[in-house]
């Protein structure tokens, strides 16, 4: 008999996770809070952009080996991969990780396995058993670990099994029961530790790409100033054997590297300097960005005495998805509808936002006065635009 996993939250990595499981030797019992959602997974379509997930769910529901609900049910396995968002001053918020905890308790038997995937701040895998104790669960007959997520958005179905992971249990016997669970699927090496190790990994992996990417973003500031091409400057910069300058963008966004740092901040203040002035530091390059668009569409108006359209191209926070969170190109969109711009906002994986109009990108090229590329989607690369801001380096990079 197949094992029966219980995912709960089907969104960016836990609809993957639930589709790729129910394709191997599992039968798979998705949950989201959100009805459109499970009544789309249970039609064999999706609600999010990802490459080839759409053939995986399709597969799965008319093999009836996934199935999605509002509602846990048994299992033997339970995996949690809701979003953990912060609060004001950025204060790590557990909520979603909480509550999905508290939602599997009645479903729980002796030799459960729980994984949390939630990427989260150190101490939450404990807070998980915690919480399991509080409603009556003997955490002493069931395996509790953390595994946190390493997929690369665009890639996400087939990193899932060609990417190492690690592994972090509450005790040695709930590591050795999560591990043995990722090795039936993961190609690449699954790696055991502890739960605060492998929590506190995953925040240093996406710390670690936030710091770089600030010094990309600080080179482009400078290279502006300096009225040098970043693009040629890192290019040349690069030929150097041990250098590998990132490429600067709109500044960061997304769940993990916008989000992460912030979990290492609120946890050690004094010891984070150089972490938290990264992060503020691509902050403040999508403010920057909003200066040189207006610095434009000021110059524009002096000469043609009238405000210019501005057709801002891409809103996802990378190429060729269609995710918003934390979107540094989102951020400004929004920022210039606010202070009254005529913006023509562009996003060719998405139909529609909720406090927008989304415009295709031969509408928006018609009525262009001036075009802002703030995301290097494949769509875009063919486009010859003269009066153009390139913060993504379109040309350059070809979307790349």
């Amino acid at each position: 008999m197949n094992k029966k996993i219980c995912v709960i939250g089907l969104g960016y990595i836990g609809l993957p996770t639930a589709a790729l499981l129910a394709n191997e030797n599992y039968d798979v019992h998705g949950v989201d809070i959100v009805k459109s959602t499970v009544e789309t997974i249970n039609q064999g379509n999706i609600h999010i952009v990802e490459k080839d997930l759409n053939v995986f769910v399709k597969k799965a529901v008319e093999k009836k080996t996934l199935i999605a609900s509002t509602e846990p049910s048994y299992a033997d396995i339970f995996m949690i991969a809701v979003p953990t968002p912060f609060k004001d001053n950025h204060i790590p918020n557990l909520d979603y990780v909480m509550s999905a905890t508290e939602s599997i308790t009645p479903y729980i038997k002796k030799n459960n396995l729980i994984i949390l995937e939630s990427t989260s701040p150190v101490g939450t895998t404990e807070q998980v058993e915690k919480k399991l104790k509080e409603n009556g669960i003997d955490t002493s007959e069931i395996f509790i670990a953390h595994c946190p997520e390493r997929v690369l958005p665009g890639n996400i179905m087939n990193e899932l099994v060609e990417n190492d992971r690690i592994v972090g249990g509450i005790n040695k016997k709930s590591t050795k029961a999560a591990a043995s669970f990722y090795e039936t699927f993961v190609k690449g090496n699954v790696y055991s530790t502890d739960c605060r190790t492998a929590e506190l990994a995953k925040l240093a992996e996406n710390s670690f790409r936030d710091v770089n990417i600030a010094f990309a973003n600080e080179l482009s500031i400078i290279c502006d100033k300096l009225e040098i091409d970043v693009w040629e400057l890192i290019k040349l910069t690069n030929k150097h054997p041990r250098v590998d300058i990132l490429n600067p963008g709109a500044g960061v966004g997304g769940h993990c590297i916008a989000v992460d740092p912030w979990f290492i901040i609120n946890a050690s203040k004094n010891d984070s300097q150089l972490i938290k002035t990264a992060r503020e530091r691509n902050l403040f390059k999508s403010e920057w960005v909003v200066t040189k668009i207006r610095e434009a569409a000021k110059q524009f108006e002096f000469e043609n005495k009238r405000k210019p359209n501005i057709a801002c191209m891409g809103l996802a926070f990378k190429p060729n998805i269609d995710d918003l969170r934390e979107s540094p190109a989102l951020k400004i969109v929004e920022t210039l509808i606010k202070l009254d711009y005529n913006i023509l906002p562009v996003e060719p994986n998405i139909k529609k936002h909720e406090k927008f109009k989304i415009y295709t990108i031969d509408e928006s090229l018609k009525a262009a006065d001036i075009v802002v590329f703030l995301v290097a989607h494949s769509q875009f690369e063919n486009l010859n635009i003269k009066r153009s801001l390139d913060f993504c380096g379109l040309a350059t990079n070809k979307g790349k």
